[in-house]
């Protein structure tokens, strides 16, 4: 009974929706974000990556939420909402491949470090399988063939340290960007200018 009372008594209110996919870990952080442009969680569903796409098991899909989010339509300063929330998620794009970054540049070179060594113990091995046997370029070619087949890991975890030192204060840049855009939002929202 007072359950409908309630429901007599609240107003109507349209609303515009939104879904947001993300990294499960990323989800506090873009609820956050995105209430400073009115937007707040859709309490009717919080559904999952695994649960929206059950056929896909793959690593794409893995830790992947989906965030319902709804906002009401007459907001007031909706256009400048919008456009500050547009600078927020080119702001979140960017951060992703910022941490992309960090590892996809160390990867290529020790991949293209190990694909060598492979190509020298390709010809050792045609080396000593001629007619006759050729052992001393058999062994020149093996030494660095073996070289490029342990240095990769090496190399790819000095590249990321590298890459991590350099991307980190671009990414607190990201983030000190994207603080000060929720500010902007959260004032215009709250009638403050």
């Amino acid at each position: 009974m007072m359950e409908n009372e309630n429901r007599k008594a609240r107003s109507f209110i349209a609303y515009e929706y939104k879904e947001v996919s993300a990294d499960s870990g990323q989800i506090s952080f873009l609820i956050d974000g995105y209430e400073n442009f009115g937007w707040e969680v859709d309490e009717n569903i919080i559904q999952y990556g695994m649960e929206k796409y059950p056929e896909k098991t793959g690593a794409s899909h893995r830790g992947k939420a989906v965030l319902r989010l709804k906002r009401n339509r007459k907001i007031i300063n909706k256009m400048e909402l919008t456009r500050l929330q547009r600078n927020f998620e080119a702001c979140v794009t960017e951060i992703k491949n910022l941490e992309k970054e960090k590892t996809s540049r160390p990867a290529v070179q020790a991949l293209s470090l190990g694909i060598g060594g492979t190509a020298f113990m390709a010809g050792s091995t045609f080396a000593v399988t001629a007619d006759p046997p050729q052992i001393l370029l058999c062994i020149i070619l093996a030494i660095p063939g073996f070289l490029g087949w342990i240095l990769p890991c090496f190399l790819y975890k000095r590249g990321v340290r590298k890459q991590t030192e350099k991307i980190t204060p671009l990414i607190e840049e990201k983030y000190d960007e994207i603080y000060e855009i929720c500010e902007k939002g959260n004032k215009l929202l709250n009638g403050r200018q």
